[in-house]
């Protein structure tokens, strides 16, 4: 299957991590330029090459991107890669992943494996959605039931740093927002699990989406869990604040995002064509719609890292959907941890306040400060229990 092929290699050990602006970056990228090219699509960049090409600055402390901060820093170079399936439509679609990840980790790269200097090799994050994207473009590229839109595939650069290369090539003044009509984004998908649940985020964006996805739609088989926004921590968001309908697919969180332990044996290479079968079947239901209609969703991302004071250190499971927050993970030393919460909890209500879903566990969060005391209640194996929690 081409799709593991290009899973095990851009998340082998020789691309050491595909760390922003490293060899191994350029190795990846080499390897999406010739793919897009051995199928026979055409260069996608601006001034008709294959390659966007952006600089950036690295702050000593990531967390200060202030003037003093960034002042006599050393400037970066790093690429995207873009490839073209001209159908000599009005409207361009936009399908995109990030090729990037985290090189060896360590300290301010993200890593969630303290002190393991390991290669991160990132098989789900993002090598799976890489895999993904060219699936669909080896579908799209001479299917007369998509020729409504061209396609423009993107495969970024920097997004682990904080969305580098969609955020470069969106301010640029060659980008035109009238010239596209929407955008998909593939990250993390590659552990579909049994229950067959996807999240689908950004349904908001768009009328035309919600009546695909919203409701927890079953759609293809998938039990779809979908949220309105249109901003979160991946590259859809760039093209969003640009006014632009967007999706990001994303099948969920687990114990080894953001560590070494992010490999190839752990991928669902079946479940990432199913998902490229289903963003092709849903291109062409919107193939002969025109223009989407735009529609500017609640920005809770904004809101939630301006008022959060505390955490309790789980790994929330963003597939969940039947009441409650259940816990992929939690993280050794933090609150939860300490208080006893384990991987499979379901937590149903902090202090006085009844969760429901996530977003009503990140605004209660917003309530406490730390060495706040409180009460979590919630379900393991079916029972009750209840733990006293520190922040």
């Amino acid at each position: 299957m081409q799709a593991k092929v290009d899973v095990v290699y851009l998340s082998s050990d020789l691309l050491e991590g595909r760390n922003t602006s490293s060899k191994g970056e350029e190795l990846a990228r080499e390897y999406i330029l010739n793919r897009f090219e051995s199928m026979g699509l055409k260069p996608g960049g601006f001034d008709g090459t294959w390659e966007f090409m952006y600089q950036y600055k690295q702050p000593r402390n990531p967390h200060d991107t202030s003037a003093g901060a960034m002042k006599d820093l050393p400037v970066f170079t790093s690429k995207n890669i873009l490839a073209r399936i001209d159908n000599h439509a009005a409207l361009t679609v936009i399908v995109g992943a990030h090729y990037d990840h985290l090189g060896h980790g360590g300290t301010g790269s993200g890593s969630l494996a303290a002190n393991d200097t390991s290669i991160h090799n990132g098989a789900d994050d993002n090598a799976s959605g890489i895999a993904c994207i060219l699936a669909i473009a080896e579908k799209l590229k001479n299917d007369p039931e998509a020729r409504g839109n061209n396609y423009l595939f993107i495969a970024f650069s920097g997004e682990e740093m904080g969305l580098f290369g969609s955020n470069a090539f969106t301010k640029d003044p060659m980008f035109d927002p009238a010239q596209y009509n929407y955008m998909v984004n593939f990250d993390m998908v590659g552990r579909l699990n049994a229950s067959r649940s996807l999240a689908v985020n950004g349904v908001g964006t768009s009328p035309a989406w919600k009546p695909v996805f919203e409701n927890n739609a079953t759609y293809h088989g998938f039990k779809i869990a979908s949220t309105e926004s249109g901003q979160g921590p991946s590259d859809h968001t760039s093209f969003y604040l640009k006014g632009m309908p967007v999706l990001h697919f994303f099948t969920g969180q687990h114990k080894d995002y953001h560590k070494p332990s992010d490999d190839s044996q752990f991928i669902n290479y079946e479940g990432i064509i199913e998902i490229a079968d289903l963003a092709v079947d849903l291109i062409h239901q919107k193939n002969q719609s025109g223009r989407l209609a735009f529609t500017k969703t609640k920005d809770e991302s904004g809101k939630r890292s301006s008022s959060f004071k505390v955490t309790l250190g789980i790994m929330p499971d963003y597939l969940y959907s039947d009441g409650g927050i259940r816990l992929d993970g939690v993280t050794e030393g933090k609150p939860a941890f300490l208080a006893g919460l384990k991987a499979g909890d379901i937590i149903t209500k902090v202090g006085d306040t009844v969760i429901k879903d996530m977003n009503g566990y990140m605004e209660v969060l917003a309530k406490y400060n730390k060495k706040d005391k409180v009460n979590v209640e919630f379900k393991r194996d079916g029972h009750p229990m209840n733990l006293m929690v520190e922040f």
